[in-house]
């Protein structure tokens, strides 16, 4: 089957990587993995063979018909998973798949909310994206994915993957990430004002924090925390956002 653009698709097809994401990955039988974006079924076969407890999520209705011819005995869910619910799922499930670039930031803010039902997540996307998901303060790729992300999960690089291991091949490299819920972190009281702090920090990246957050953020919240208000929001560490978004939740009437 031709990869659809209207979908994202590239479809895996190195055999050597393919081994190697699953080396990774390390499944085992009975658990239960849910896999995003099968498409051809490159990484569904291993895994299958597994004998893991495996669902898959297809959007593409002709690709998903031939991942029932193929594998009987899944459970295939055939949907946009940006739109799916995940609470249909169990609990203490694992999540793998080659992400279309075009939906990775938005489904994994979907995947933060629901950290509670998931033991760990291996993604492939953009080499970029996963740059920034792993990226520290006072680095390039740091920014607000870099902090959000980091806020609810350990990340980490695996590896990086090239563009001739796709059909057709991206314009861009890849990169398996690996994302791991925190089960112990540091909270923000009120995480939907940390989250609007976070995007308004780094929408004015360039500006100090006194003027990119003007009207957020008081200068006694400044003075209170240490933090200088003429640097720039890259300078500033997940923990140091924590801090600051819960001093304005703490203080505001």
């Amino acid at each position: 089957m031709k990869a659809r653009k209207r979908f994202g698709q590239n479809f895996l097809h190195d055999p050597q990587l393919i081994a190697r994401i699953i080396k990774s990955i390390a499944p085992t039988p009975g658990q239960k993995i849910v896999e995003i974006g099968p498409g051809r079924g490159a990484i569904t076969m291993p895994l299958v063979d597994s004998g893991c407890d495996l669902t898959v999520i297809e959007i593409d209705r002709d690709l998903a018909a031939q991942l029932r011819n193929l594998y009987p005995g899944i459970q295939l869910i055939e949907a946009d998973v940006l739109k799916f619910d995940f609470d249909q799922l169990d609990d203490d499930i694992r999540i793998v798949g080659n992400l279309p670039y075009n939906i990775s930031t938005p489904l994994l803010f979907k995947l933060f909310r629901q950290l509670r039902q998931i033991q760990d997540m291996y993604f492939m996307l953009q080499l970029e994206v996963v740059q920034r998901l792993v990226a520290t303060a006072n680095t390039e790729h740091y920014g607000r994915l870099s902090v959000m992300s980091q806020y609810y999960c350990d990340a980490a690089l695996q590896f990086t993957v090239p563009p001739e291991a796709f059909i057709p091949q991206p314009k861009v490299t890849s990169a398996i990430v690996r994302l791991t819920p925190k089960h112990e972190r540091l909270l923000a009281n009120n995480e939907e004002r940390f989250a609007n702090l976070v995007n308004q920090a780094f929408s004015m990246r360039r500006k100090t924090l006194r003027n990119a957050l003007k009207g957020f953020v008081m200068a006694e919240a400044y003075i209170a925390l240490d933090i200088d208000p003429i640097r720039r929001p890259e300078t500033l560490s997940l923990e140091d956002f924590i801090h600051l978004a819960n001093f304005v939740a703490d203080t505001r009437i």
